[in-house]
């Protein structure tokens, strides 16, 4: 039995929340934010929905000393970081100084740079092992299951991976004008950032949704598919031998991209500050602040998500190709944990990844992402926990060498 922390009460929390108080290998709970009244609404929900009491806490994730002091207090085994992007190095700071394991779902970005890249946490290994710690990287779906998917194939599918393209569609509709599905701050960087994949040993850079194509996903259909730069190449690149070419690839309606056009085009999207009303402001903080929260947008969502992998390699010296993936509907998470298919998606394997810590499946010293370790204890149960998947063997790509 071991204690966990989570770090973060955004919609992504809230279904850590719930998913860790029904996992018996946690035998208490706490869940922190600097923001009071939404910790305290989470701990309500999962009350009423798991009949489980969570403990509390309200902490700002930045102020590195106040972290380690409620982790020395509430001596939990690991943390769940679940926060912004710009605090995995303070929250791991705090881990290294309190003693504690940590995990999060996106690795480290600059909050002054639109730019995302694992060195910044890769450079804790030695730390990490020193002290005996362990810190998973990157254990949300994308990243996250992607790369489990990934050595999942490697370990039982192929001898070589060659092609790796990650497909991620959204085709839920939460009936809003424009609302993004995880912070809005965070994913609007990441969209309006130039691409860049992966081929024949070197990184190839395209402009900002430049290349897209249809790709036809299970149970949806075809949608418009646009090439982005995702975290998870980085790291498979490093740890799947014999890649030739690593892709990511997002679903958006041609509305959303409308929508974004404009306000990239009047400088809402920007992260440089401007000077209004006697006070610097940044227009894309701005922004966030009046679009709707991630965490409201379940009760009335429907359709579903569709991520998965389309792999193409050799084994026994013949071409095969490999389509492994995850269907997740928005309604369902709603009436389970008050969710949407996209917080689900990222929060069930974070508690998850926890789980295979705390048990000892996925345990080692240092600085690891999720490609690194066995896959097959994780997938035996992420049904159970609510993200069935499917495959098919030697299916028609979407995707040429």
């Amino acid at each position: 039995m071991a204690r966990i922390l989570i770090v973060g009460a955004g919609g992504v929390g809230g279904v850590v929340a719930h998913k860790a108080a029904t996992m018996p290998c946690f035998s208490e709970v706490m869940l922190a934010s600097r923001t009071a009244a939404r910790v305290e609404a989470v701990a309500a929900q999962v009350r009423g929905l798991t009949g489980r009491e969570l403990a509390t806490a309200t902490v700002d994730a930045d102020d590195v000393p106040a972290l380690t002091a409620l982790l020395r207090k509430f001596r939990p085994e690991t943390v769940i970081n679940v926060a912004l992007p710009y605090q995995d190095l303070h929250i791991m700071e705090a881990c290294l100084a309190a003693g504690v394991n940590y995990l999060d779902t996106a690795n480290y970005e600059p909050p002054e740079v639109a730019h995302f890249e694992y060195s910044w946490q890769w450079a804790y290994k030695k730390r990490f092992e020193d002290a005996g710690l362990m810190a998973l990287l990157g254990c949300g779906f994308d990243p996250g299951v992607s790369g489990i998917f990934t050595a999942y194939a490697q370990k039982h599918v192929f001898d070589e991976i060659h092609y790796v393209d990650i497909v991620d569609c959204n085709a839920g509709d939460h009936g809003k004008a424009f609302a993004t599905n995880f912070n809005p701050e965070i994913n609007i960087r990441e969209i309006t950032q130039n691409g860049r994949y992966w081929e024949h040993g070197r990184w190839i850079e395209t402009k900002p949704l430049e290349i897209h194509q249809g790709v036809d996903y299970p149970e949806v259909g075809v949608r418009e598919s646009y090439l982005l730069y995702h975290e998870e190449l980085e790291s498979l690149v490093k740890n799947i031998p014999h890649l030739r070419r690593a892709r990511f690839w997002m679903t958006f309606g041609q509305k959303y991209i409308n929508v974004l056009s404009v306000l990239q085009e009047v400088g809402m999207t920007s992260i440089t500050p401007v000077h209004y009303n006697g006070m610097d402001i940044q227009p894309l903080q701005f922004l966030k602040a009046v679009l709707p929260k991630p965490e409201t947008l379940g009760e009335n969502y429907t359709g579903q998500t569709s991520i998965g992998c389309q792999l193409r390699g050799i084994k026994d010296g013949t071409e095969r190709t490999y389509f492994i993936w995850n269907n997740c509907d928005h309604a369902a998470c709603y009436r389970e944990c008050r969710s949407q298919g996209v917080s689900y998606t990222t929060g069930v394997p974070a508690a998850l990844g926890a789980k295979m810590m705390a048990t000892g499946l996925w345990r080692r010293p240092g600085v690891w992402n999720v490609e690194e370790f066995d896959p097959d204890p994780f997938l035996a149960e992420l049904a159970h926990w609510g993200l069935p998947w499917h495959f098919l063997l030697n299916p028609l790509l979407a995707f040429s060498p």
